[in-house]
């Protein structure tokens, strides 16, 4: 099957969460992740910088009320329209205030809401840290069908997987470029988000980056380290709310690999040390 998503070279291009108290957690993530933010409204708040927006809406905490993925062009996001429409799904209105009358969403299986549109160039140069919004990390009791809809119904591609010992799927890694990620969706108990995850390029950007947040007295809650699928180094911190962030680099590049299959162990989740296991 074509690998729609994929020949769209969709990247992730603005998230936006809920949060009770939004006007705080937009002052948090100025301050946190380097970026000018915006009052849209008394409910909803526009974090961005150079490569990454963040919106945050009132609402339930550590909620996540859409991700966007920006398609390389117009015949793309046609494609992944047809598609879409093809596969039976219902297309819904685009939420983003940041792509244009193209845009369209569609709802996963766990109820997320993922829109796919076209990114303006950016017309603002920003001084800030280098660091574009890269992927988005889900939890869900069934991996196997977030995978199924991924990849058989939009035609993102499997990268990677994390097997238990009975043969069940802990981990699935998903992308729709040439990244090795840009979806990934861990075995839990409940449905909901992750984390969230930005690419800075090279270690010596995760140093700059640590060093800002001691500067603004931030603590690591893991890392620095180095996961197995993706061969990225890592390092955590979490917002107000607990969402949990990732500064993450020199995530692979892939072609058409084979799928790894990788165990369940922590040398998986984190080669040089300490892991947090999710299930």
């Amino acid at each position: 099957m074509e690998k729609t998503a994929v020949q769209a070279g969709a990247h992730l291009h603005h998230i936006e969460i809920e949060s009770e108290n939004p006007e705080n957690l937009a002052k948090f993530y100025s301050k946190a992740m380097d970026m000018e933010f915006a009052k849209l409204s008394n409910d909803n708040w526009n974090c961005f910088g150079s490569e990454r927006r963040v919106l945050i809406t009132r609402g339930k905490n550590k909620t996540l009320s859409y991700a966007a993925f920006a398609c390389r062009d117009k015949e793309g996001i046609g494609a992944l329209r047809t598609r879409v429409e093809l596969q039976g799904l219902e297309v819904l209105a685009s939420p983003s205030p940041h792509f244009g009358n193209e845009a369209f969403a569609i709802s996963d299986p766990n109820g997320n809401i993922i829109c796919f549109g076209l990114a303006e160039t950016e017309q603002k140069t920003f001084n800030d840290l280098y660091a574009p919004l890269q992927h988005l990390t889900f939890t869900s009791t069934n991996v196997e069908r977030i995978v199924e809809f991924y990849v058989g119904k939009l035609g993102f591609s499997l990268s990677d997987r994390v097997i238990h010992e009975n043969g069940d799927l802990a981990t699935a890694f998903m992308t729709s470029n040439h990244e090795h990620h840009t979806i990934a969706c861990f075995k839990s108990d409940h449905n909901g988000i992750d984390h969230h995850s930005y690419e800075v390029g090279s270690w010596m950007y995760i140093r700059d980056w640590c060093d800002h947040f001691a500067e603004i007295d931030i603590q690591l809650i893991w890392g620095p380290g180095r996961h197995g699928p993706g061969n990225n180094l890592f390092v955590f911190i979490e917002d107000l709310d607990k969402n949990w962030i990732e500064l993450s680099a020199e995530l692979e590049v892939i072609g058409d690999q084979t799928i790894k299959d990788w165990p369940q162990h922590p040398r998986t989740l984190n080669k040089w040390g300490r892991a947090i296991m999710r299930s």
